[in-house]
């Protein structure tokens, strides 16, 4: 009977024990539950930018390559062997100065000859005109001291040429470049002498797409420099090719680079090219970094007051947007949001819908984020 009576007892405290303890754990999941649907998390800081209606300034961009407007390869026309280099690497010279003199004393020896020979022949031809005015010669006489009057200063002419051929001269002014020469090389008829460039004036050939050909017209201002970012030089197009070229559709343009004095831009360079377009006002911007590409389209976050537990906070809000064209650092928007509200500009990495922020522009976000990245936070 004793014994009985103590092994229910016991089974009546375990009974109770094992509902004491689940009840305290279904309190617990409740009480747990509860504390993290009440609590909010911490806002988040992102620096923000203003949606404005602003005047664009469209533009084509290309890549284009440097040439100089006057830029020759200098090379003999006649063979002949180097007498004298007359000039050094990277000097300027004047239009008409003479670079390299090539051998040219047979040339010489042969012209005096020549000279002596037209002198003959002048005589002959004066004699011959004086005999046949006073009557005493005849015509043909005349003619044929007149022939070979005229083929003796054909020799000379033609032996003045090539005494002028053996001297190579510049064709206009300019810097020119390392000589490929020795003094008494024998040279062929086009051996190249030298690079020789005009860098004050200088030229940008590019290409645009037959879509964009139309919107390039003769005069427009173009910017160029050897950064996307950095374009310091401005030009004029000067010409823009009547045809597109059926395996790139890809139009030619050449534009005139006003002003090279420093010779910052050396021909065969790279260059990029921004072909400007007219003015377009109330364009709505914001920048590129706002704007958050998915899969579903581009979107931004827009930043507005909002009550919670008796307290203004910021909230940011998912809004698809259509985008337009892009310029620097600037992209325009077609259609989603309207000008004055405000976007999520950088420290979107940590955001989603419905989450609050704390708007600092005195730090760069982008920056703050990369370093949690790399320190594991």
């Amino acid at each position: 009977m004793k014994r009985r009576i103590v092994v229910s007892l016991v089974f009546i405290l375990a009974v109770l024990l094992c509902a004491g303890l689940v009840g305290f754990n279904i309190f617990r999941d409740k009480m747990i539950t509860q504390f993290f649907a009440n609590m909010q998390p911490p806002p988040q800081t992102v620096s923000a930018a203003k949606v404005e209606a602003k005047t664009w300034t469209p533009s084509i961009a290309a890549i284009g390559t440097a040439k100089a407007a006057n830029g020759v390869e200098l090379a003999f026309e006649t063979a002949g062997i180097v007498k004298e280099i007359k000039f050094k690497a990277n000097q300027n010279v004047r239009e008409g100065d003479v670079l390299v003199q090539l051998d040219d004393t047979v040339e010489r020896a042969d012209i005096q000859d020549v000279q002596a020979a037209v002198k003959t022949a002048e005589s002959a031809f004066e004699r011959a005109k004086t005999l046949s005015s006073r009557g005493f010669g005849t015509e043909a006489n005349l003619d044929q001291a007149s022939a070979l009057l005229a083929a003796a200063r054909s020799r000379l002419a033609r032996l003045q040429a090539t005494l002028e051929q053996k001297a190579l001269k510049a064709p206009f002014s300019g810097v020119i470049g390392i000589p490929r020469i020795d003094v008494g090389q024998y040279l062929q008829p086009g051996s190249v002498i030298a690079s020789f460039q005009d860098l004050d004036s200088m030229k940008v050939d590019f290409t645009v797409p037959e879509q964009l050909a139309d919107d390039v017209k003769l005069g427009q201002e173009v910017r160029l420099g050897v950064s996307e970012t950095d374009l310091p030089f401005k030009g004029r197009v000067t010409g823009k090719d009547p045809r597109v070229d059926p395996k790139t559709r890809l139009v030619s343009v050449q534009a005139l680079i006003e002003d090279n004095k420093d010779r910052a831009i050396l021909p065969g360079q790279f260059l990029h090219v921004e072909v400007i377009l007219p003015e377009q006002p109330n364009v709505l911007t914001v920048p590129q970094t706002a704007v958050i590409t998915s899969l579903y389209g581009d979107y931004v976050y827009t930043i507005e007051q909002e009550e919670r537990a008796g307290n203004q906070v910021q909230v940011v809000k998912q809004v698809f947007v259509k985008t337009g064209r892009r310029r620097g650092g600037t992209l325009e928007i077609l259609s989603g949001i309207t000008p004055g509200q405000q976007v999520v500009a950088s420290g979107q990495n940590k955001l989603q819908a419905g989450s609050t922020v704390k708007i600092d522009n005195t730090i760069d976000v982008t920056k703050l984020d990369a370093t949690k990245l790399a320190n594991g936070q």
